[in-house]
């Protein structure tokens, strides 16, 4: 197997690397830097993205019509993890969820008038938007089939009614997709609409405050009383809401992961360099067996989670859609950065708990990762039924190049 990555891709990374260096990680040392909600002030970040367009570096995930330079999905793991180097770097290159798996989405599946209607402004950095899916109890949370939010057709147009929560950046997005039920049909019963947030019948109920640091627009819930969209906004077609919901929420997931090995990566060099600075009873702290072992674990946990997660990128480039592999990227990236800032804090005692480094800002965010677009359990539960299919399609197959009965034959010969 060859693990090394195209030059196109080495290239991007170095020079996203060096980016996240220069321009970034200075900003997190700076209280001044940080909005009230513990991410980047709006008005410092337009400065940072400037910076990054201006360097090529904006978008990489997008086509070129769109100001990226289509990224495949093995391309985008190398250069997201650079990215999240730094607390600020998926925002800086908008890279950031939900942005990012909205954009995909539009790419992909928009027709040409929605993608210049709401992917283009996206694309460009002039607004944000917001994925409104997840219900309060008894509606729809890690299962889509237990949407209550109704979609009735009224000629050409749609009256959308019902609640969502959790729905991350909403108070600062401008583009919005709600997933919401047309039909009781099993397979066919979602729809998956776009609005504008300058729309009537609908409104912010409440910013959820959360025990992390927030994406810019936080975590809401949602009140939709007779929103009404037309027809034309409809992504995909009345009741292909549930496969809109695959297509994004599968590599959403992934660059997820992506994203997270960077920041588990930035845990374990800080972790790194006290270790390397700091003595105690006459020894370094590099030099204790104990730390030695608790960070040469940490680093083989994010290896395999950098294999997974490549695995997985790899599955959906050649337009398979990964549920496996991605349900094991998340479950084993999540755990990983919460080991990661948990070690990292260990070795650095009192000042990793301080607001000395970013520690504790990476802490609590972490937690967050094993609930996310599905918890550990969820994504578990899916492994387990898979492994329960085996003999429809093999749990541990290698996919093979070629017709396997001739090379058979030739080494036969």
């Amino acid at each position: 197997m060859d693990f090394r990555i195209p030059a196109r891709s080495e290239h991007y990374r170095r020079r996203i690397a060096e980016f996240v260096e220069r321009e970034l990680i200075p900003l997190e040392s700076d209280p001044a830097s940080f909005d009230a909600h513990d991410n980047i002030r709006l008005d410092l970040l337009q400065g940072v993205r400037e910076k990054a367009k201006r360097e090529g570096l904006w978008c990489l995930q997008l086509r070129p019509e769109y100001g990226g330079v289509g990224s495949s999905k093995v391309e985008m793991a190398v250069c997201y993890e650079a990215m999240n180097h730094s607390i600020f770097g998926p925002a800086a290159f908008n890279s950031a969820a939900p942005d990012d798996g909205n954009m995909m989405l539009l790419q992909a599946v928009g027709t040409p008038e929605q993608r210049e209607r709401w992917l283009r402004p996206i694309a460009d950095g002039n607004v944000r938007s917001a994925f409104a899916m997840t219900e309060p109890h008894p509606g729809g949370g890690s299962d889509p089939g237990m949407i209550m939010t109704t979609a009735t057709r009224r000629g050409s147009e749609y009256v959308i009614r019902g609640r969502k929560w959790f729905i991350t950046g909403a108070a600062e997005a401008s583009h919005f997709i709600v997933i919401a039920r047309t039909s009781d049909d099993v397979r066919h019963g979602l729809t998956a609409f776009l609005f504008d947030k300058d729309q009537p019948g609908w409104r912010i109920a409440r910013r959820i405050p959360i025990m992390g640091p927030e994406e810019h627009g936080g975590h809401c819930e949602l009140e939709f009383d007779d929103l009404v969209v037309p027809a034309d906004n409809v992504l995909l077609g009345e009741g292909q809401g549930l496969k809109v919901t695959q297509i994004r929420l599968g590599p959403a997931r992934l660059t997820h992961c992506m994203r997270w090995l960077g920041l588990a990566k930035r845990c374990l060099a800080i972790a790194q360099d006290y270790a390397a600075e700091r003595h105690a009873f006459g020894t370094r702290l590099a030099d204790r067996e104990s730390i030695q072992m608790m960070l040469g674990d940490l680093a083989m946990n994010i290896e395999i989670g950098r294999l997974l997660v490549a695995k997985a990128a790899w599955q959906l480039d050649q337009g398979d859609h990964a549920r496996k592999e991605i349900s094991m990227a998340k479950v084993v990236v999540a755990r990983v950065l919460n080991q990661a800032a948990d070690t990292a804090i260990q070795v650095n005692g009192a000042r990793g708990y301080s607001k000395d480094t970013i520690l504790e800002w990476v802490y609590r965010y972490a937690r967050q990762a094993r609930l996310v677009d599905g918890a550990d359990e969820v994504h578990r539960m899916v492994l387990s039924r898979l492994l329960a299919k085996d003999k429809e399609k093999p749990f541990w197959d290698w996919p093979a190049k070629g017709p396997p009965a001739a090379a058979c034959d030739h080494a036969a010969k």
